[in-house]
């Protein structure tokens, strides 16, 4: 089968297994949707419009954000910068899983991209780095921490009084921790380590001295450059091989 007639085909069972994987961080996802649906009534939105924002933007931090500028008059187009702004890692996040998405029509790939997190973007993007392409995380682990986005915002727009502040328990640190994880056990060269390094100093500068939520923008075009100018060459297939590729028919 040639690369160009190949199409990635989407695993029923392992779209399930990829949902229960994830499972256990979708408990920290809850917690920040029950402070996200209490702050969203406390600033005036009804129970209904909270959930249905939550259903529809699926952007924790990017919803806190709206949040904090909501108001009886609502400026728009500084409430679109401010979102974007932190969104726009999802552009790069979303170029990285290219190579895995292209096989897919645009329908389907689309769909995926809906579903991406921080979390099952990192899990996806280190299993290809292993050799390994697993779609069915984006999918999968994406519709637990949508789902439990959603169940979250209900629980603390009617019961927000239980968990008024999720960081004096330390879940504000779960998804920075999972994430560490994911890129210690990833794969390691002195491109990666470099890159790595080089994202956290422009973050931490970014951070220190530019607007809030730069940071993760500014470090991730800075290892992304790193990764574009140090390209890693592949070796070169064996002359055995070679040969006995010419021997087909």
């Amino acid at each position: 089968m040639s690369v160009a007639s190949y199409c990635y085909q989407l695993q029923p069972a392992k779209v399930r297994a990829e949902f229960f994987r994830l499972l256990p961080i979708s408990l920290f996802v809850v917690a920040f949707g029950a402070a996200f649906g209490l702050a969203a009534t406390q600033k005036g939105l009804q129970p209904l419009e909270a959930i249905l924002m939550s259903t529809t933007v699926f952007a924790g931090a990017s919803q806190f954000a709206a949040i904090d500028m909501w108001g009886g008059k609502v400026s728009i187009l500084p409430l679109m910068a401010v979102v974007f702004a932190i969104n726009s890692r999802h552009l790069l996040m979303g170029a990285s899983l290219y190579p895995m998405l292209k096989d897919l029509s645009p329908g389907k790939r689309y769909g995926l991209l809906l579903l991406l997190t921080d979390a099952n973007w990192a899990v996806s993007a280190q299993e290809y780095q292993s050799g390994r392409r697993n779609l069915e995380v984006i999918l999968g682990g994406g519709l637990v921490l949508w789902l439990a986005w959603i169940v979250g915002t209900w629980l603390g727009v009617y019961f927000g009084g239980l968990l008024q502040d999720p960081k004096s328990l330390g879940l504000d640190m779960v998804l920075g921790c999972f994430l560490l994880a994911m890129a210690l056990g990833g794969k390691k060269s002195p491109r990666v380590l470099v890159a790595w390094t080089v994202a956290a100093l422009a973050s931490l500068a970014a951070w220190k001295w530019l607007p809030p939520n730069t940071h993760v923008v500014v470090g991730a075009l800075a290892g992304g450059a790193i990764g574009f100018f140090w390209l890693e060459h592949k070796p070169a297939p064996a002359e055995s091989e070679v040969e006995g590729q010419g021997e087909r028919p």
